[in-house]
């Protein structure tokens, strides 16, 4: 059997659909079709159902996957290995939201490269969950890191961290709120919220999580980024709900103080993602084992 066909075949698979997994080999659509369609001939058997929007396999075709992906990583894994002894220039490819992967990842990914000895490149881009892990499924990123797990067998997701939301203001409004209350929502009226979406995205996960409610405010600043939320909670512009990590030295100078404390403070879990199959690509592989032993120490 053409090591080829199977190759397209498992990519037609993980990806779930032909125009998709055309683009991460290279391939026009046709032609993956043309090779699904020989290997279907050569087996007697169809290998996937064509649906209105992507494809799914068959139960022959599940069986066939589970037995070749394998096989075909561990060869995809023998060829790069090789690439590697002979020092070729490898560069990963990251993607991530831009706060958590300039203040996290960044810096551990930043010390592997000056360890690594191997020439080993990064090229990093920002974007939301959505936007990151469409572009991991199209081949332009080979590791991306996300608060949302895909769906699908296309792309596999590791827990990377959880990062703790506390809700902040500068000592100026501390001393104006007072304590907010341990039960039931404090009432914000027209206090000033400093978010990075219209929506309050991070103050309404946090009165849901903790208050049981939505807050009853708009957003007075709204700024595209939480390290510049950051810097506007720090004047003075309103109270914000920012992850701890990002805001523990503004805390512990003073420049902001916790406005409330609960017992169990709201959570957002990252994710680390690659697709399906590319942890053989040893330079894919170092970097994800090193960000998840980086990520023992964040949390």
């Amino acid at each position: 059997m053409d090591l080829a066909l199977l190759r397209t075949f498992v990519t037609v698979h993980r990806a779930g659909s032909f125009t998709r997994a055309a683009a991460l080999l290279g391939l026009s659509q046709p032609a993956v079709t043309s090779q699904i369609r020989t290997l279907e001939r050569q087996l007697g058997r169809p290998l996937f159902l064509r649906q209105a929007r992507g494809v799914t396999p068959t139960t022959i075709g599940d069986e066939l996957a589970h037995k070749a992906a394998p096989h075909l990583d561990a060869l995809v894994e023998i060829a790069e290995s090789g690439l590697d002894e002979e020092s070729a220039l490898r560069t990963l490819h990251l993607a991530g939201p831009p706060e958590f992967t300039a203040e996290r990842a960044l810096p551990a990914l930043t010390e592997l490269a000056a360890r690594d000895g191997q020439g080993f490149a990064l090229r990093a881009s920002f974007g939301t969950a959505e936007d990151t892990l469409e572009g991991l499924a199209a081949g332009h990123h080979d590791l991306a890191i996300s608060t949302a797990r895909p769906r699908g067998a296309l792309l596999t997701a590791s827990p990377l961290c959880d990062e703790e939301h506390v809700l902040v203001a500068s000592p100026h409004w501390a001393e104006r709120i007072g304590a907010l209350p341990l039960d039931g929502a404090p009432a914000l009226g027209n206090l000033p919220v400093v978010e990075v979406h219209e929506s309050l995205p991070f103050v309404s996960r946090y009165w849901a999580s903790v208050f049981d409610s939505c807050p009853a405010a708009a957003g007075t600043v709204i700024v595209p980024d939480l390290r510049a939320v950051l810097a506007c909670a720090s004047a003075g512009a309103g109270l914000a709900v920012l992850p701890r990590y990002l805001c523990g030295p503004a805390l512990e100078r003073e420049e902001i103080v916790l406005l409330h404390d609960p017992l169990v403070p709201p959570l957002r879990t990252y994710f680390l993602v690659v697709r399906t199959g590319s942890l053989a690509l040893p330079h894919v592989a170092r970097a994800h084992e090193w960000l998840q032993r980086a990520a023992a120490r964040w949390c």
